[in-house]
């Protein structure tokens, strides 16, 4: 195996201090054929700061393939790695892998110029990926994580056998969807015998496969799947409330809702909305973006409340918009500062991160779920979540402020501090302590996501298209990958 030297991880560990904001030009460009527009900081800083970046970016490469070689070192070919014990992880079902974590690594690979590795790891995915196994599979983490991930890859490498192994997961996966009387896909498919389990379905499990499903059916040329993928949120989005509120759940079957919380941008919601605006512009379909204006008009009208000074969202009964449950806030939801300053409300997007910034300046590392009244942690582990740094980049590249790429820096250097272990990165089972109880654990969407956002805000790789790239939930570049240079 080839990896960078370890000795970029030696550079200057302190990292950047409070900078100036950068000279930055803003460009408006079309995303997806009319879906909305984004602005894009082009411009990069010159000089001493160019320097820092690069100095910066060297050390979340080092990071990056510190973890990687973890992964590489105890648990290749398997899903995921404990990189404490230094054990491999099946992730789906329990004697069985799809190489979770090779998977979710192939555009961070590229995107850091790791080409040998991507190389090694398409070379695993041709020879072993296996889409027809025994093995029941829930669909929601199988499309964002799996498909998603091939056809990333193959967007990177033009190799044919990743969208080939894409195509038939993509069709074991439709009875979930085929199945269902109403279009609502089922939570579980059996990718062997298309038996299907799981009638009662989170908002996020019935909504978040437009963008692959999209993309595999522009590239195939087979429509189901995105069919099947748009059936399914307008059976939701048709049984929406009076307020055009949603539930958290909804049966499969009857279509009646299970749970009658909106609970956004919380889990297990929060990337149902994500996805209309997403597969809105990676597909330029104006029906998504509309879907996505009119719920998070809602959701903000009758959601949202400042409390001491913070923004944050309450649940709500959808029906009646009257506050349900105590006011607390997922780590997960972090990410809706950026989704709602994509989507056109920069002001309150860039307010949400605030919030979540706060928060970091409370505890060592971001953990699962706040007390919104005090900042103090509900749930105190920490599972190594993107969601912060995801906000951050999708910011910084709005309006090219460098306040952003600072937050993110911050975050970094919280996770490098007490989540780095010889083994690579794992997740802490409390986070509030004064010294940080760890967990043995590396989930495959750290490498996908944590290290990717910071990558591309601090190396200005030739490698991504800074103005039109559109990333989906799990980090996957689905739009905006250019190859190696010969």
């Amino acid at each position: 195996m080839r990896l960078h030297s370890d000795a970029a991880a030696t550079a200057d560990a302190t990292g950047p201090g409070p900078w100036p904001t950068s000279r930055r030009t803003l460009l408006r460009t079309a995303v997806g054929g009319g879906a909305g527009a984004l602005l894009v900081a082009a411009a990069g800083p010159a000089g001493g700061q160019q320097s820092r970046d690069h100095v910066v970016a060297a050390q979340i490469r080092a990071e990056y393939l510190h973890g990687w070689a973890g992964y590489t070192g105890s648990a290749w070919g398997y899903d995921e790695v404990r990189p404490v014990s230094r054990r491999p992880h099946d992730f789906f079902a329990a004697g069985h892998t799809f190489g979770l974590s090779i998977v979710e690594a192939l555009d961070t690979l590229h995107l850091m110029g790791e080409d040998a590795e991507v190389a090694r790891c398409c070379a695993w995915i041709e020879a072993h990926f296996d889409p027809a196994q025994d093995a029941c599979v829930q669909v929601f983490e199988t499309v964002i994580r799996l498909v998603g991930g091939l056809l990333s890859g193959y967007r990177a490498t033009g190799r044919s056998a990743l969208l080939s192994r894409a195509r038939e997961l993509g069709d074991r996966l439709l009875p979930a969807f085929t199945s269902s009387p109403t279009g609502i896909p089922y939570t579980h498919v059996n990718l062997r015998t298309g038996e299907v389990r799981g009638a009662t379905v989170a908002l996020a499990e019935a909504g978040s496969s437009v963008m692959e499903f999209g993309l595999l059916s522009r590239l195939t040329g087979d429509d189901r799947y995105l069919d099947a993928s748009v059936r399914a949120y307008r059976a939701v989005i048709d049984r929406r409330s009076p307020l055009d509120l949603l539930g958290t759940s909804i049966h499969a079957e009857t279509g009646r809702w299970v749970d009658c919380v909106s609970n956004a941008p919380n889990p297990p919601v929060d990337s149902f909305y994500e996805y209309l605006w997403g597969g809105g512009a990676l597909l330029g379909d104006r029906r998504l973006t509309a879907w996505y204006h009119l719920l998070t008009d809602a959701v903000v009208r009758r959601q949202s409340v400042t409390l001491g000074g913070r923004l944050w969202f309450r649940p709500v009964d959808f029906r009646t918009g009257e506050a349900a449950g105590p006011l607390r806030q997922s780590e997960l939801g972090a990410f809706y500062a950026g989704l709602l300053a994509k989507g056109g409300d920069l002001p309150r997007g860039a307010a949400y991160h605030a919030t979540w910034t706060e928060v970091l300046d409370r505890h060592p590392v971001l953990p699962e779920t706040i007390d919104c009244a005090t900042l103090d942690a509900v749930d105190r582990c920490g599972q190594l979540r993107p969601e912060f740094a995801n906000a951050a980049f999708d910011l910084w590249r709005l309006t090219g402020d460098d306040t952003y790429r600072q937050s993110a820096f911050r975050y970094f250097d919280g996770m490098r501090a007490y989540q780095r272990v010889p083994g690579g990165y794992t997740v802490a089972e409390d986070v509030t302590m004064g010294a940080v109880r760890l967990g043995d654990l590396t989930p495959g969407y750290w490498f996908a996501e944590n290290l990717k956002y910071l990558w591309l805000m601090y190396s200005a790789t030739p490698r991504f298209d800074y103005r039109g790239g559109i990333l989906s939930t799990e980090g996957k570049v689905l739009q905006g990958l250019r190859p190696a240079r010969a």
